[in-house]
């Protein structure tokens, strides 16, 4: 999170920003604050790129997904300009580190881990409810909350009906978490989630990535070709998430199978693990007015570490070297992410989409 620029409007609609907090090649993300004092995550588009019509229809894309799925683990969305210029979306601001921040090449518990991977699966079973495939499920897009951890990032979800790939070896998602029928040119249906969600509850069980470091088409291949990562991980919950990365989309479980087999008998929330964890990022400030004739900014936020539901933009928390939790970002295709598009964040701001 850092302070707000000379360039940057004071309001969107009628949400007044607050602080940036984090940017990329397609655009910005604020925080901003409701008349009634609510903290609301602002995501606007670079106007020089708005005018895509690609840029556009994904943008749009993305609201109409957030409006539509409600459920405890994802944000909900508060507001949306899509008729002219400057286009932003705001949803309710979710504090908290992402999963990728938190572990960072530090194995969880196998019951943390298990009570991540029920909630997760429940988040999956009511976005596929309302027909959506998420499509890059993994630790950077998974926000650890004070009331529970958060799926985050749409803008690349699709209606289920509508997930073929758009260019012959070009794939959705992010190496390590794609699953295999995906890299090899299928659709991204459902159980593409499920693979995801397994890859993702690996990399926090080990601390490490899923299918290994190195460069893309390595790991591509051994998300094809190999095994996942569970060297030392409980064996139930080493089954469990072998179940979910199968080969055969068919043989993954339903997100409802896979909270069943988690067997909850409390509250994630409530779990002083959990609690630990979600608290490692301080609550966020507010900086200090911006001068309104200064070109710049002298206040300084002292806040490291905040996530937001709504960044899609920004780089993955490993700098896309492959480090324990992510791996390079594929975009779907040329058409849906600007040239040489590169992102950058603060702290512990929300994982990259890819697309």
């Amino acid at each position: 999170m850092e302070s707000l620029r000379g360039q940057d409007p004071e309001r969107l609609g009628e949400f007044t920003l607050l602080a940036r907090l984090g940017s990329g090649g397609m655009g910005r993300v604020y925080l901003g604050r409701s008349p009634g004092g609510a903290q609301v995550a602002i995501k606007v588009i670079r106007e020089d790129i708005a005018e895509d019509p690609s840029v556009l229809a994904r943008f749009r894309r993305e609201v109409a997904t957030v409006r539509s799925v409600r459920g405890p683990y994802t944000a909900r969305l508060v507001g949306a300009s899509l008729d002219a210029p400057p286009y932003w979306l705001a949803t309710e601001f979710v504090p908290g580190p992402t999963l990728l921040a938190a572990t960072r090449g530090r194995p969880l518990e196998p019951a943390l881990c298990t009570g991540l991977f029920a909630a997760l699966a429940e988040a999956l079973a009511a976005v596929h409810g309302y027909g959506v495939v998420h499509r890059d499920v993994k630790p950077h897009n998974v926000i650890l909350a004070p009331g529970g951890p958060q799926l985050i990032d749409f803008g690349i979800a699709r209606a289920a009906e509508h997930t073929r790939l758009t260019r012959t070896g070009q794939t959705p998602g992010t190496v390590g978490y794609t699953a295999p029928e995906v890299l090899m040119g299928d659709e991204a249906g459902p159980a593409a989630d499920v693979f995801g969600l397994g890859a993702t509850i690996a990399a926090a069980a080990t601390g490490r990535a899923p299918y290994g470091d190195g460069a893309w088409p390595a790991v591509s291949y051994r998300v094809v070709h190999g095994e996942i990562d569970v060297d030392g991980v409980e064996p139930g919950l080493a089954d469990l998430i072998r179940r979910c990365v199968d080969r055969e989309p068919a043989r993954r479980p339903a997100p409802s199978e896979v909270v069943r087999r988690c067997g909850l008998t409390y509250a994630l929330a409530d779990f002083p693990p959990y609690r630990l964890l979600a608290g490692a990022a301080p609550a966020p400030a507010f900086p200090a007015p911006r001068p309104r004739r200064a070109p710049l900014v002298t206040a300084a936020l002292a806040v490291a570490g905040v996530a937001v539901a709504t960044v899609v933009w920004l780089l993955p928390e490993d700098g896309g070297d492959g480090t324990a939790g992510g791996g390079p970002t594929v975009s779907e295709s040329v058409s849906e992410s600007g040239p040489g598009e590169e992102e950058q964040g603060t702290g512990g701001n929300g994982g990259d989409s890819g697309d």
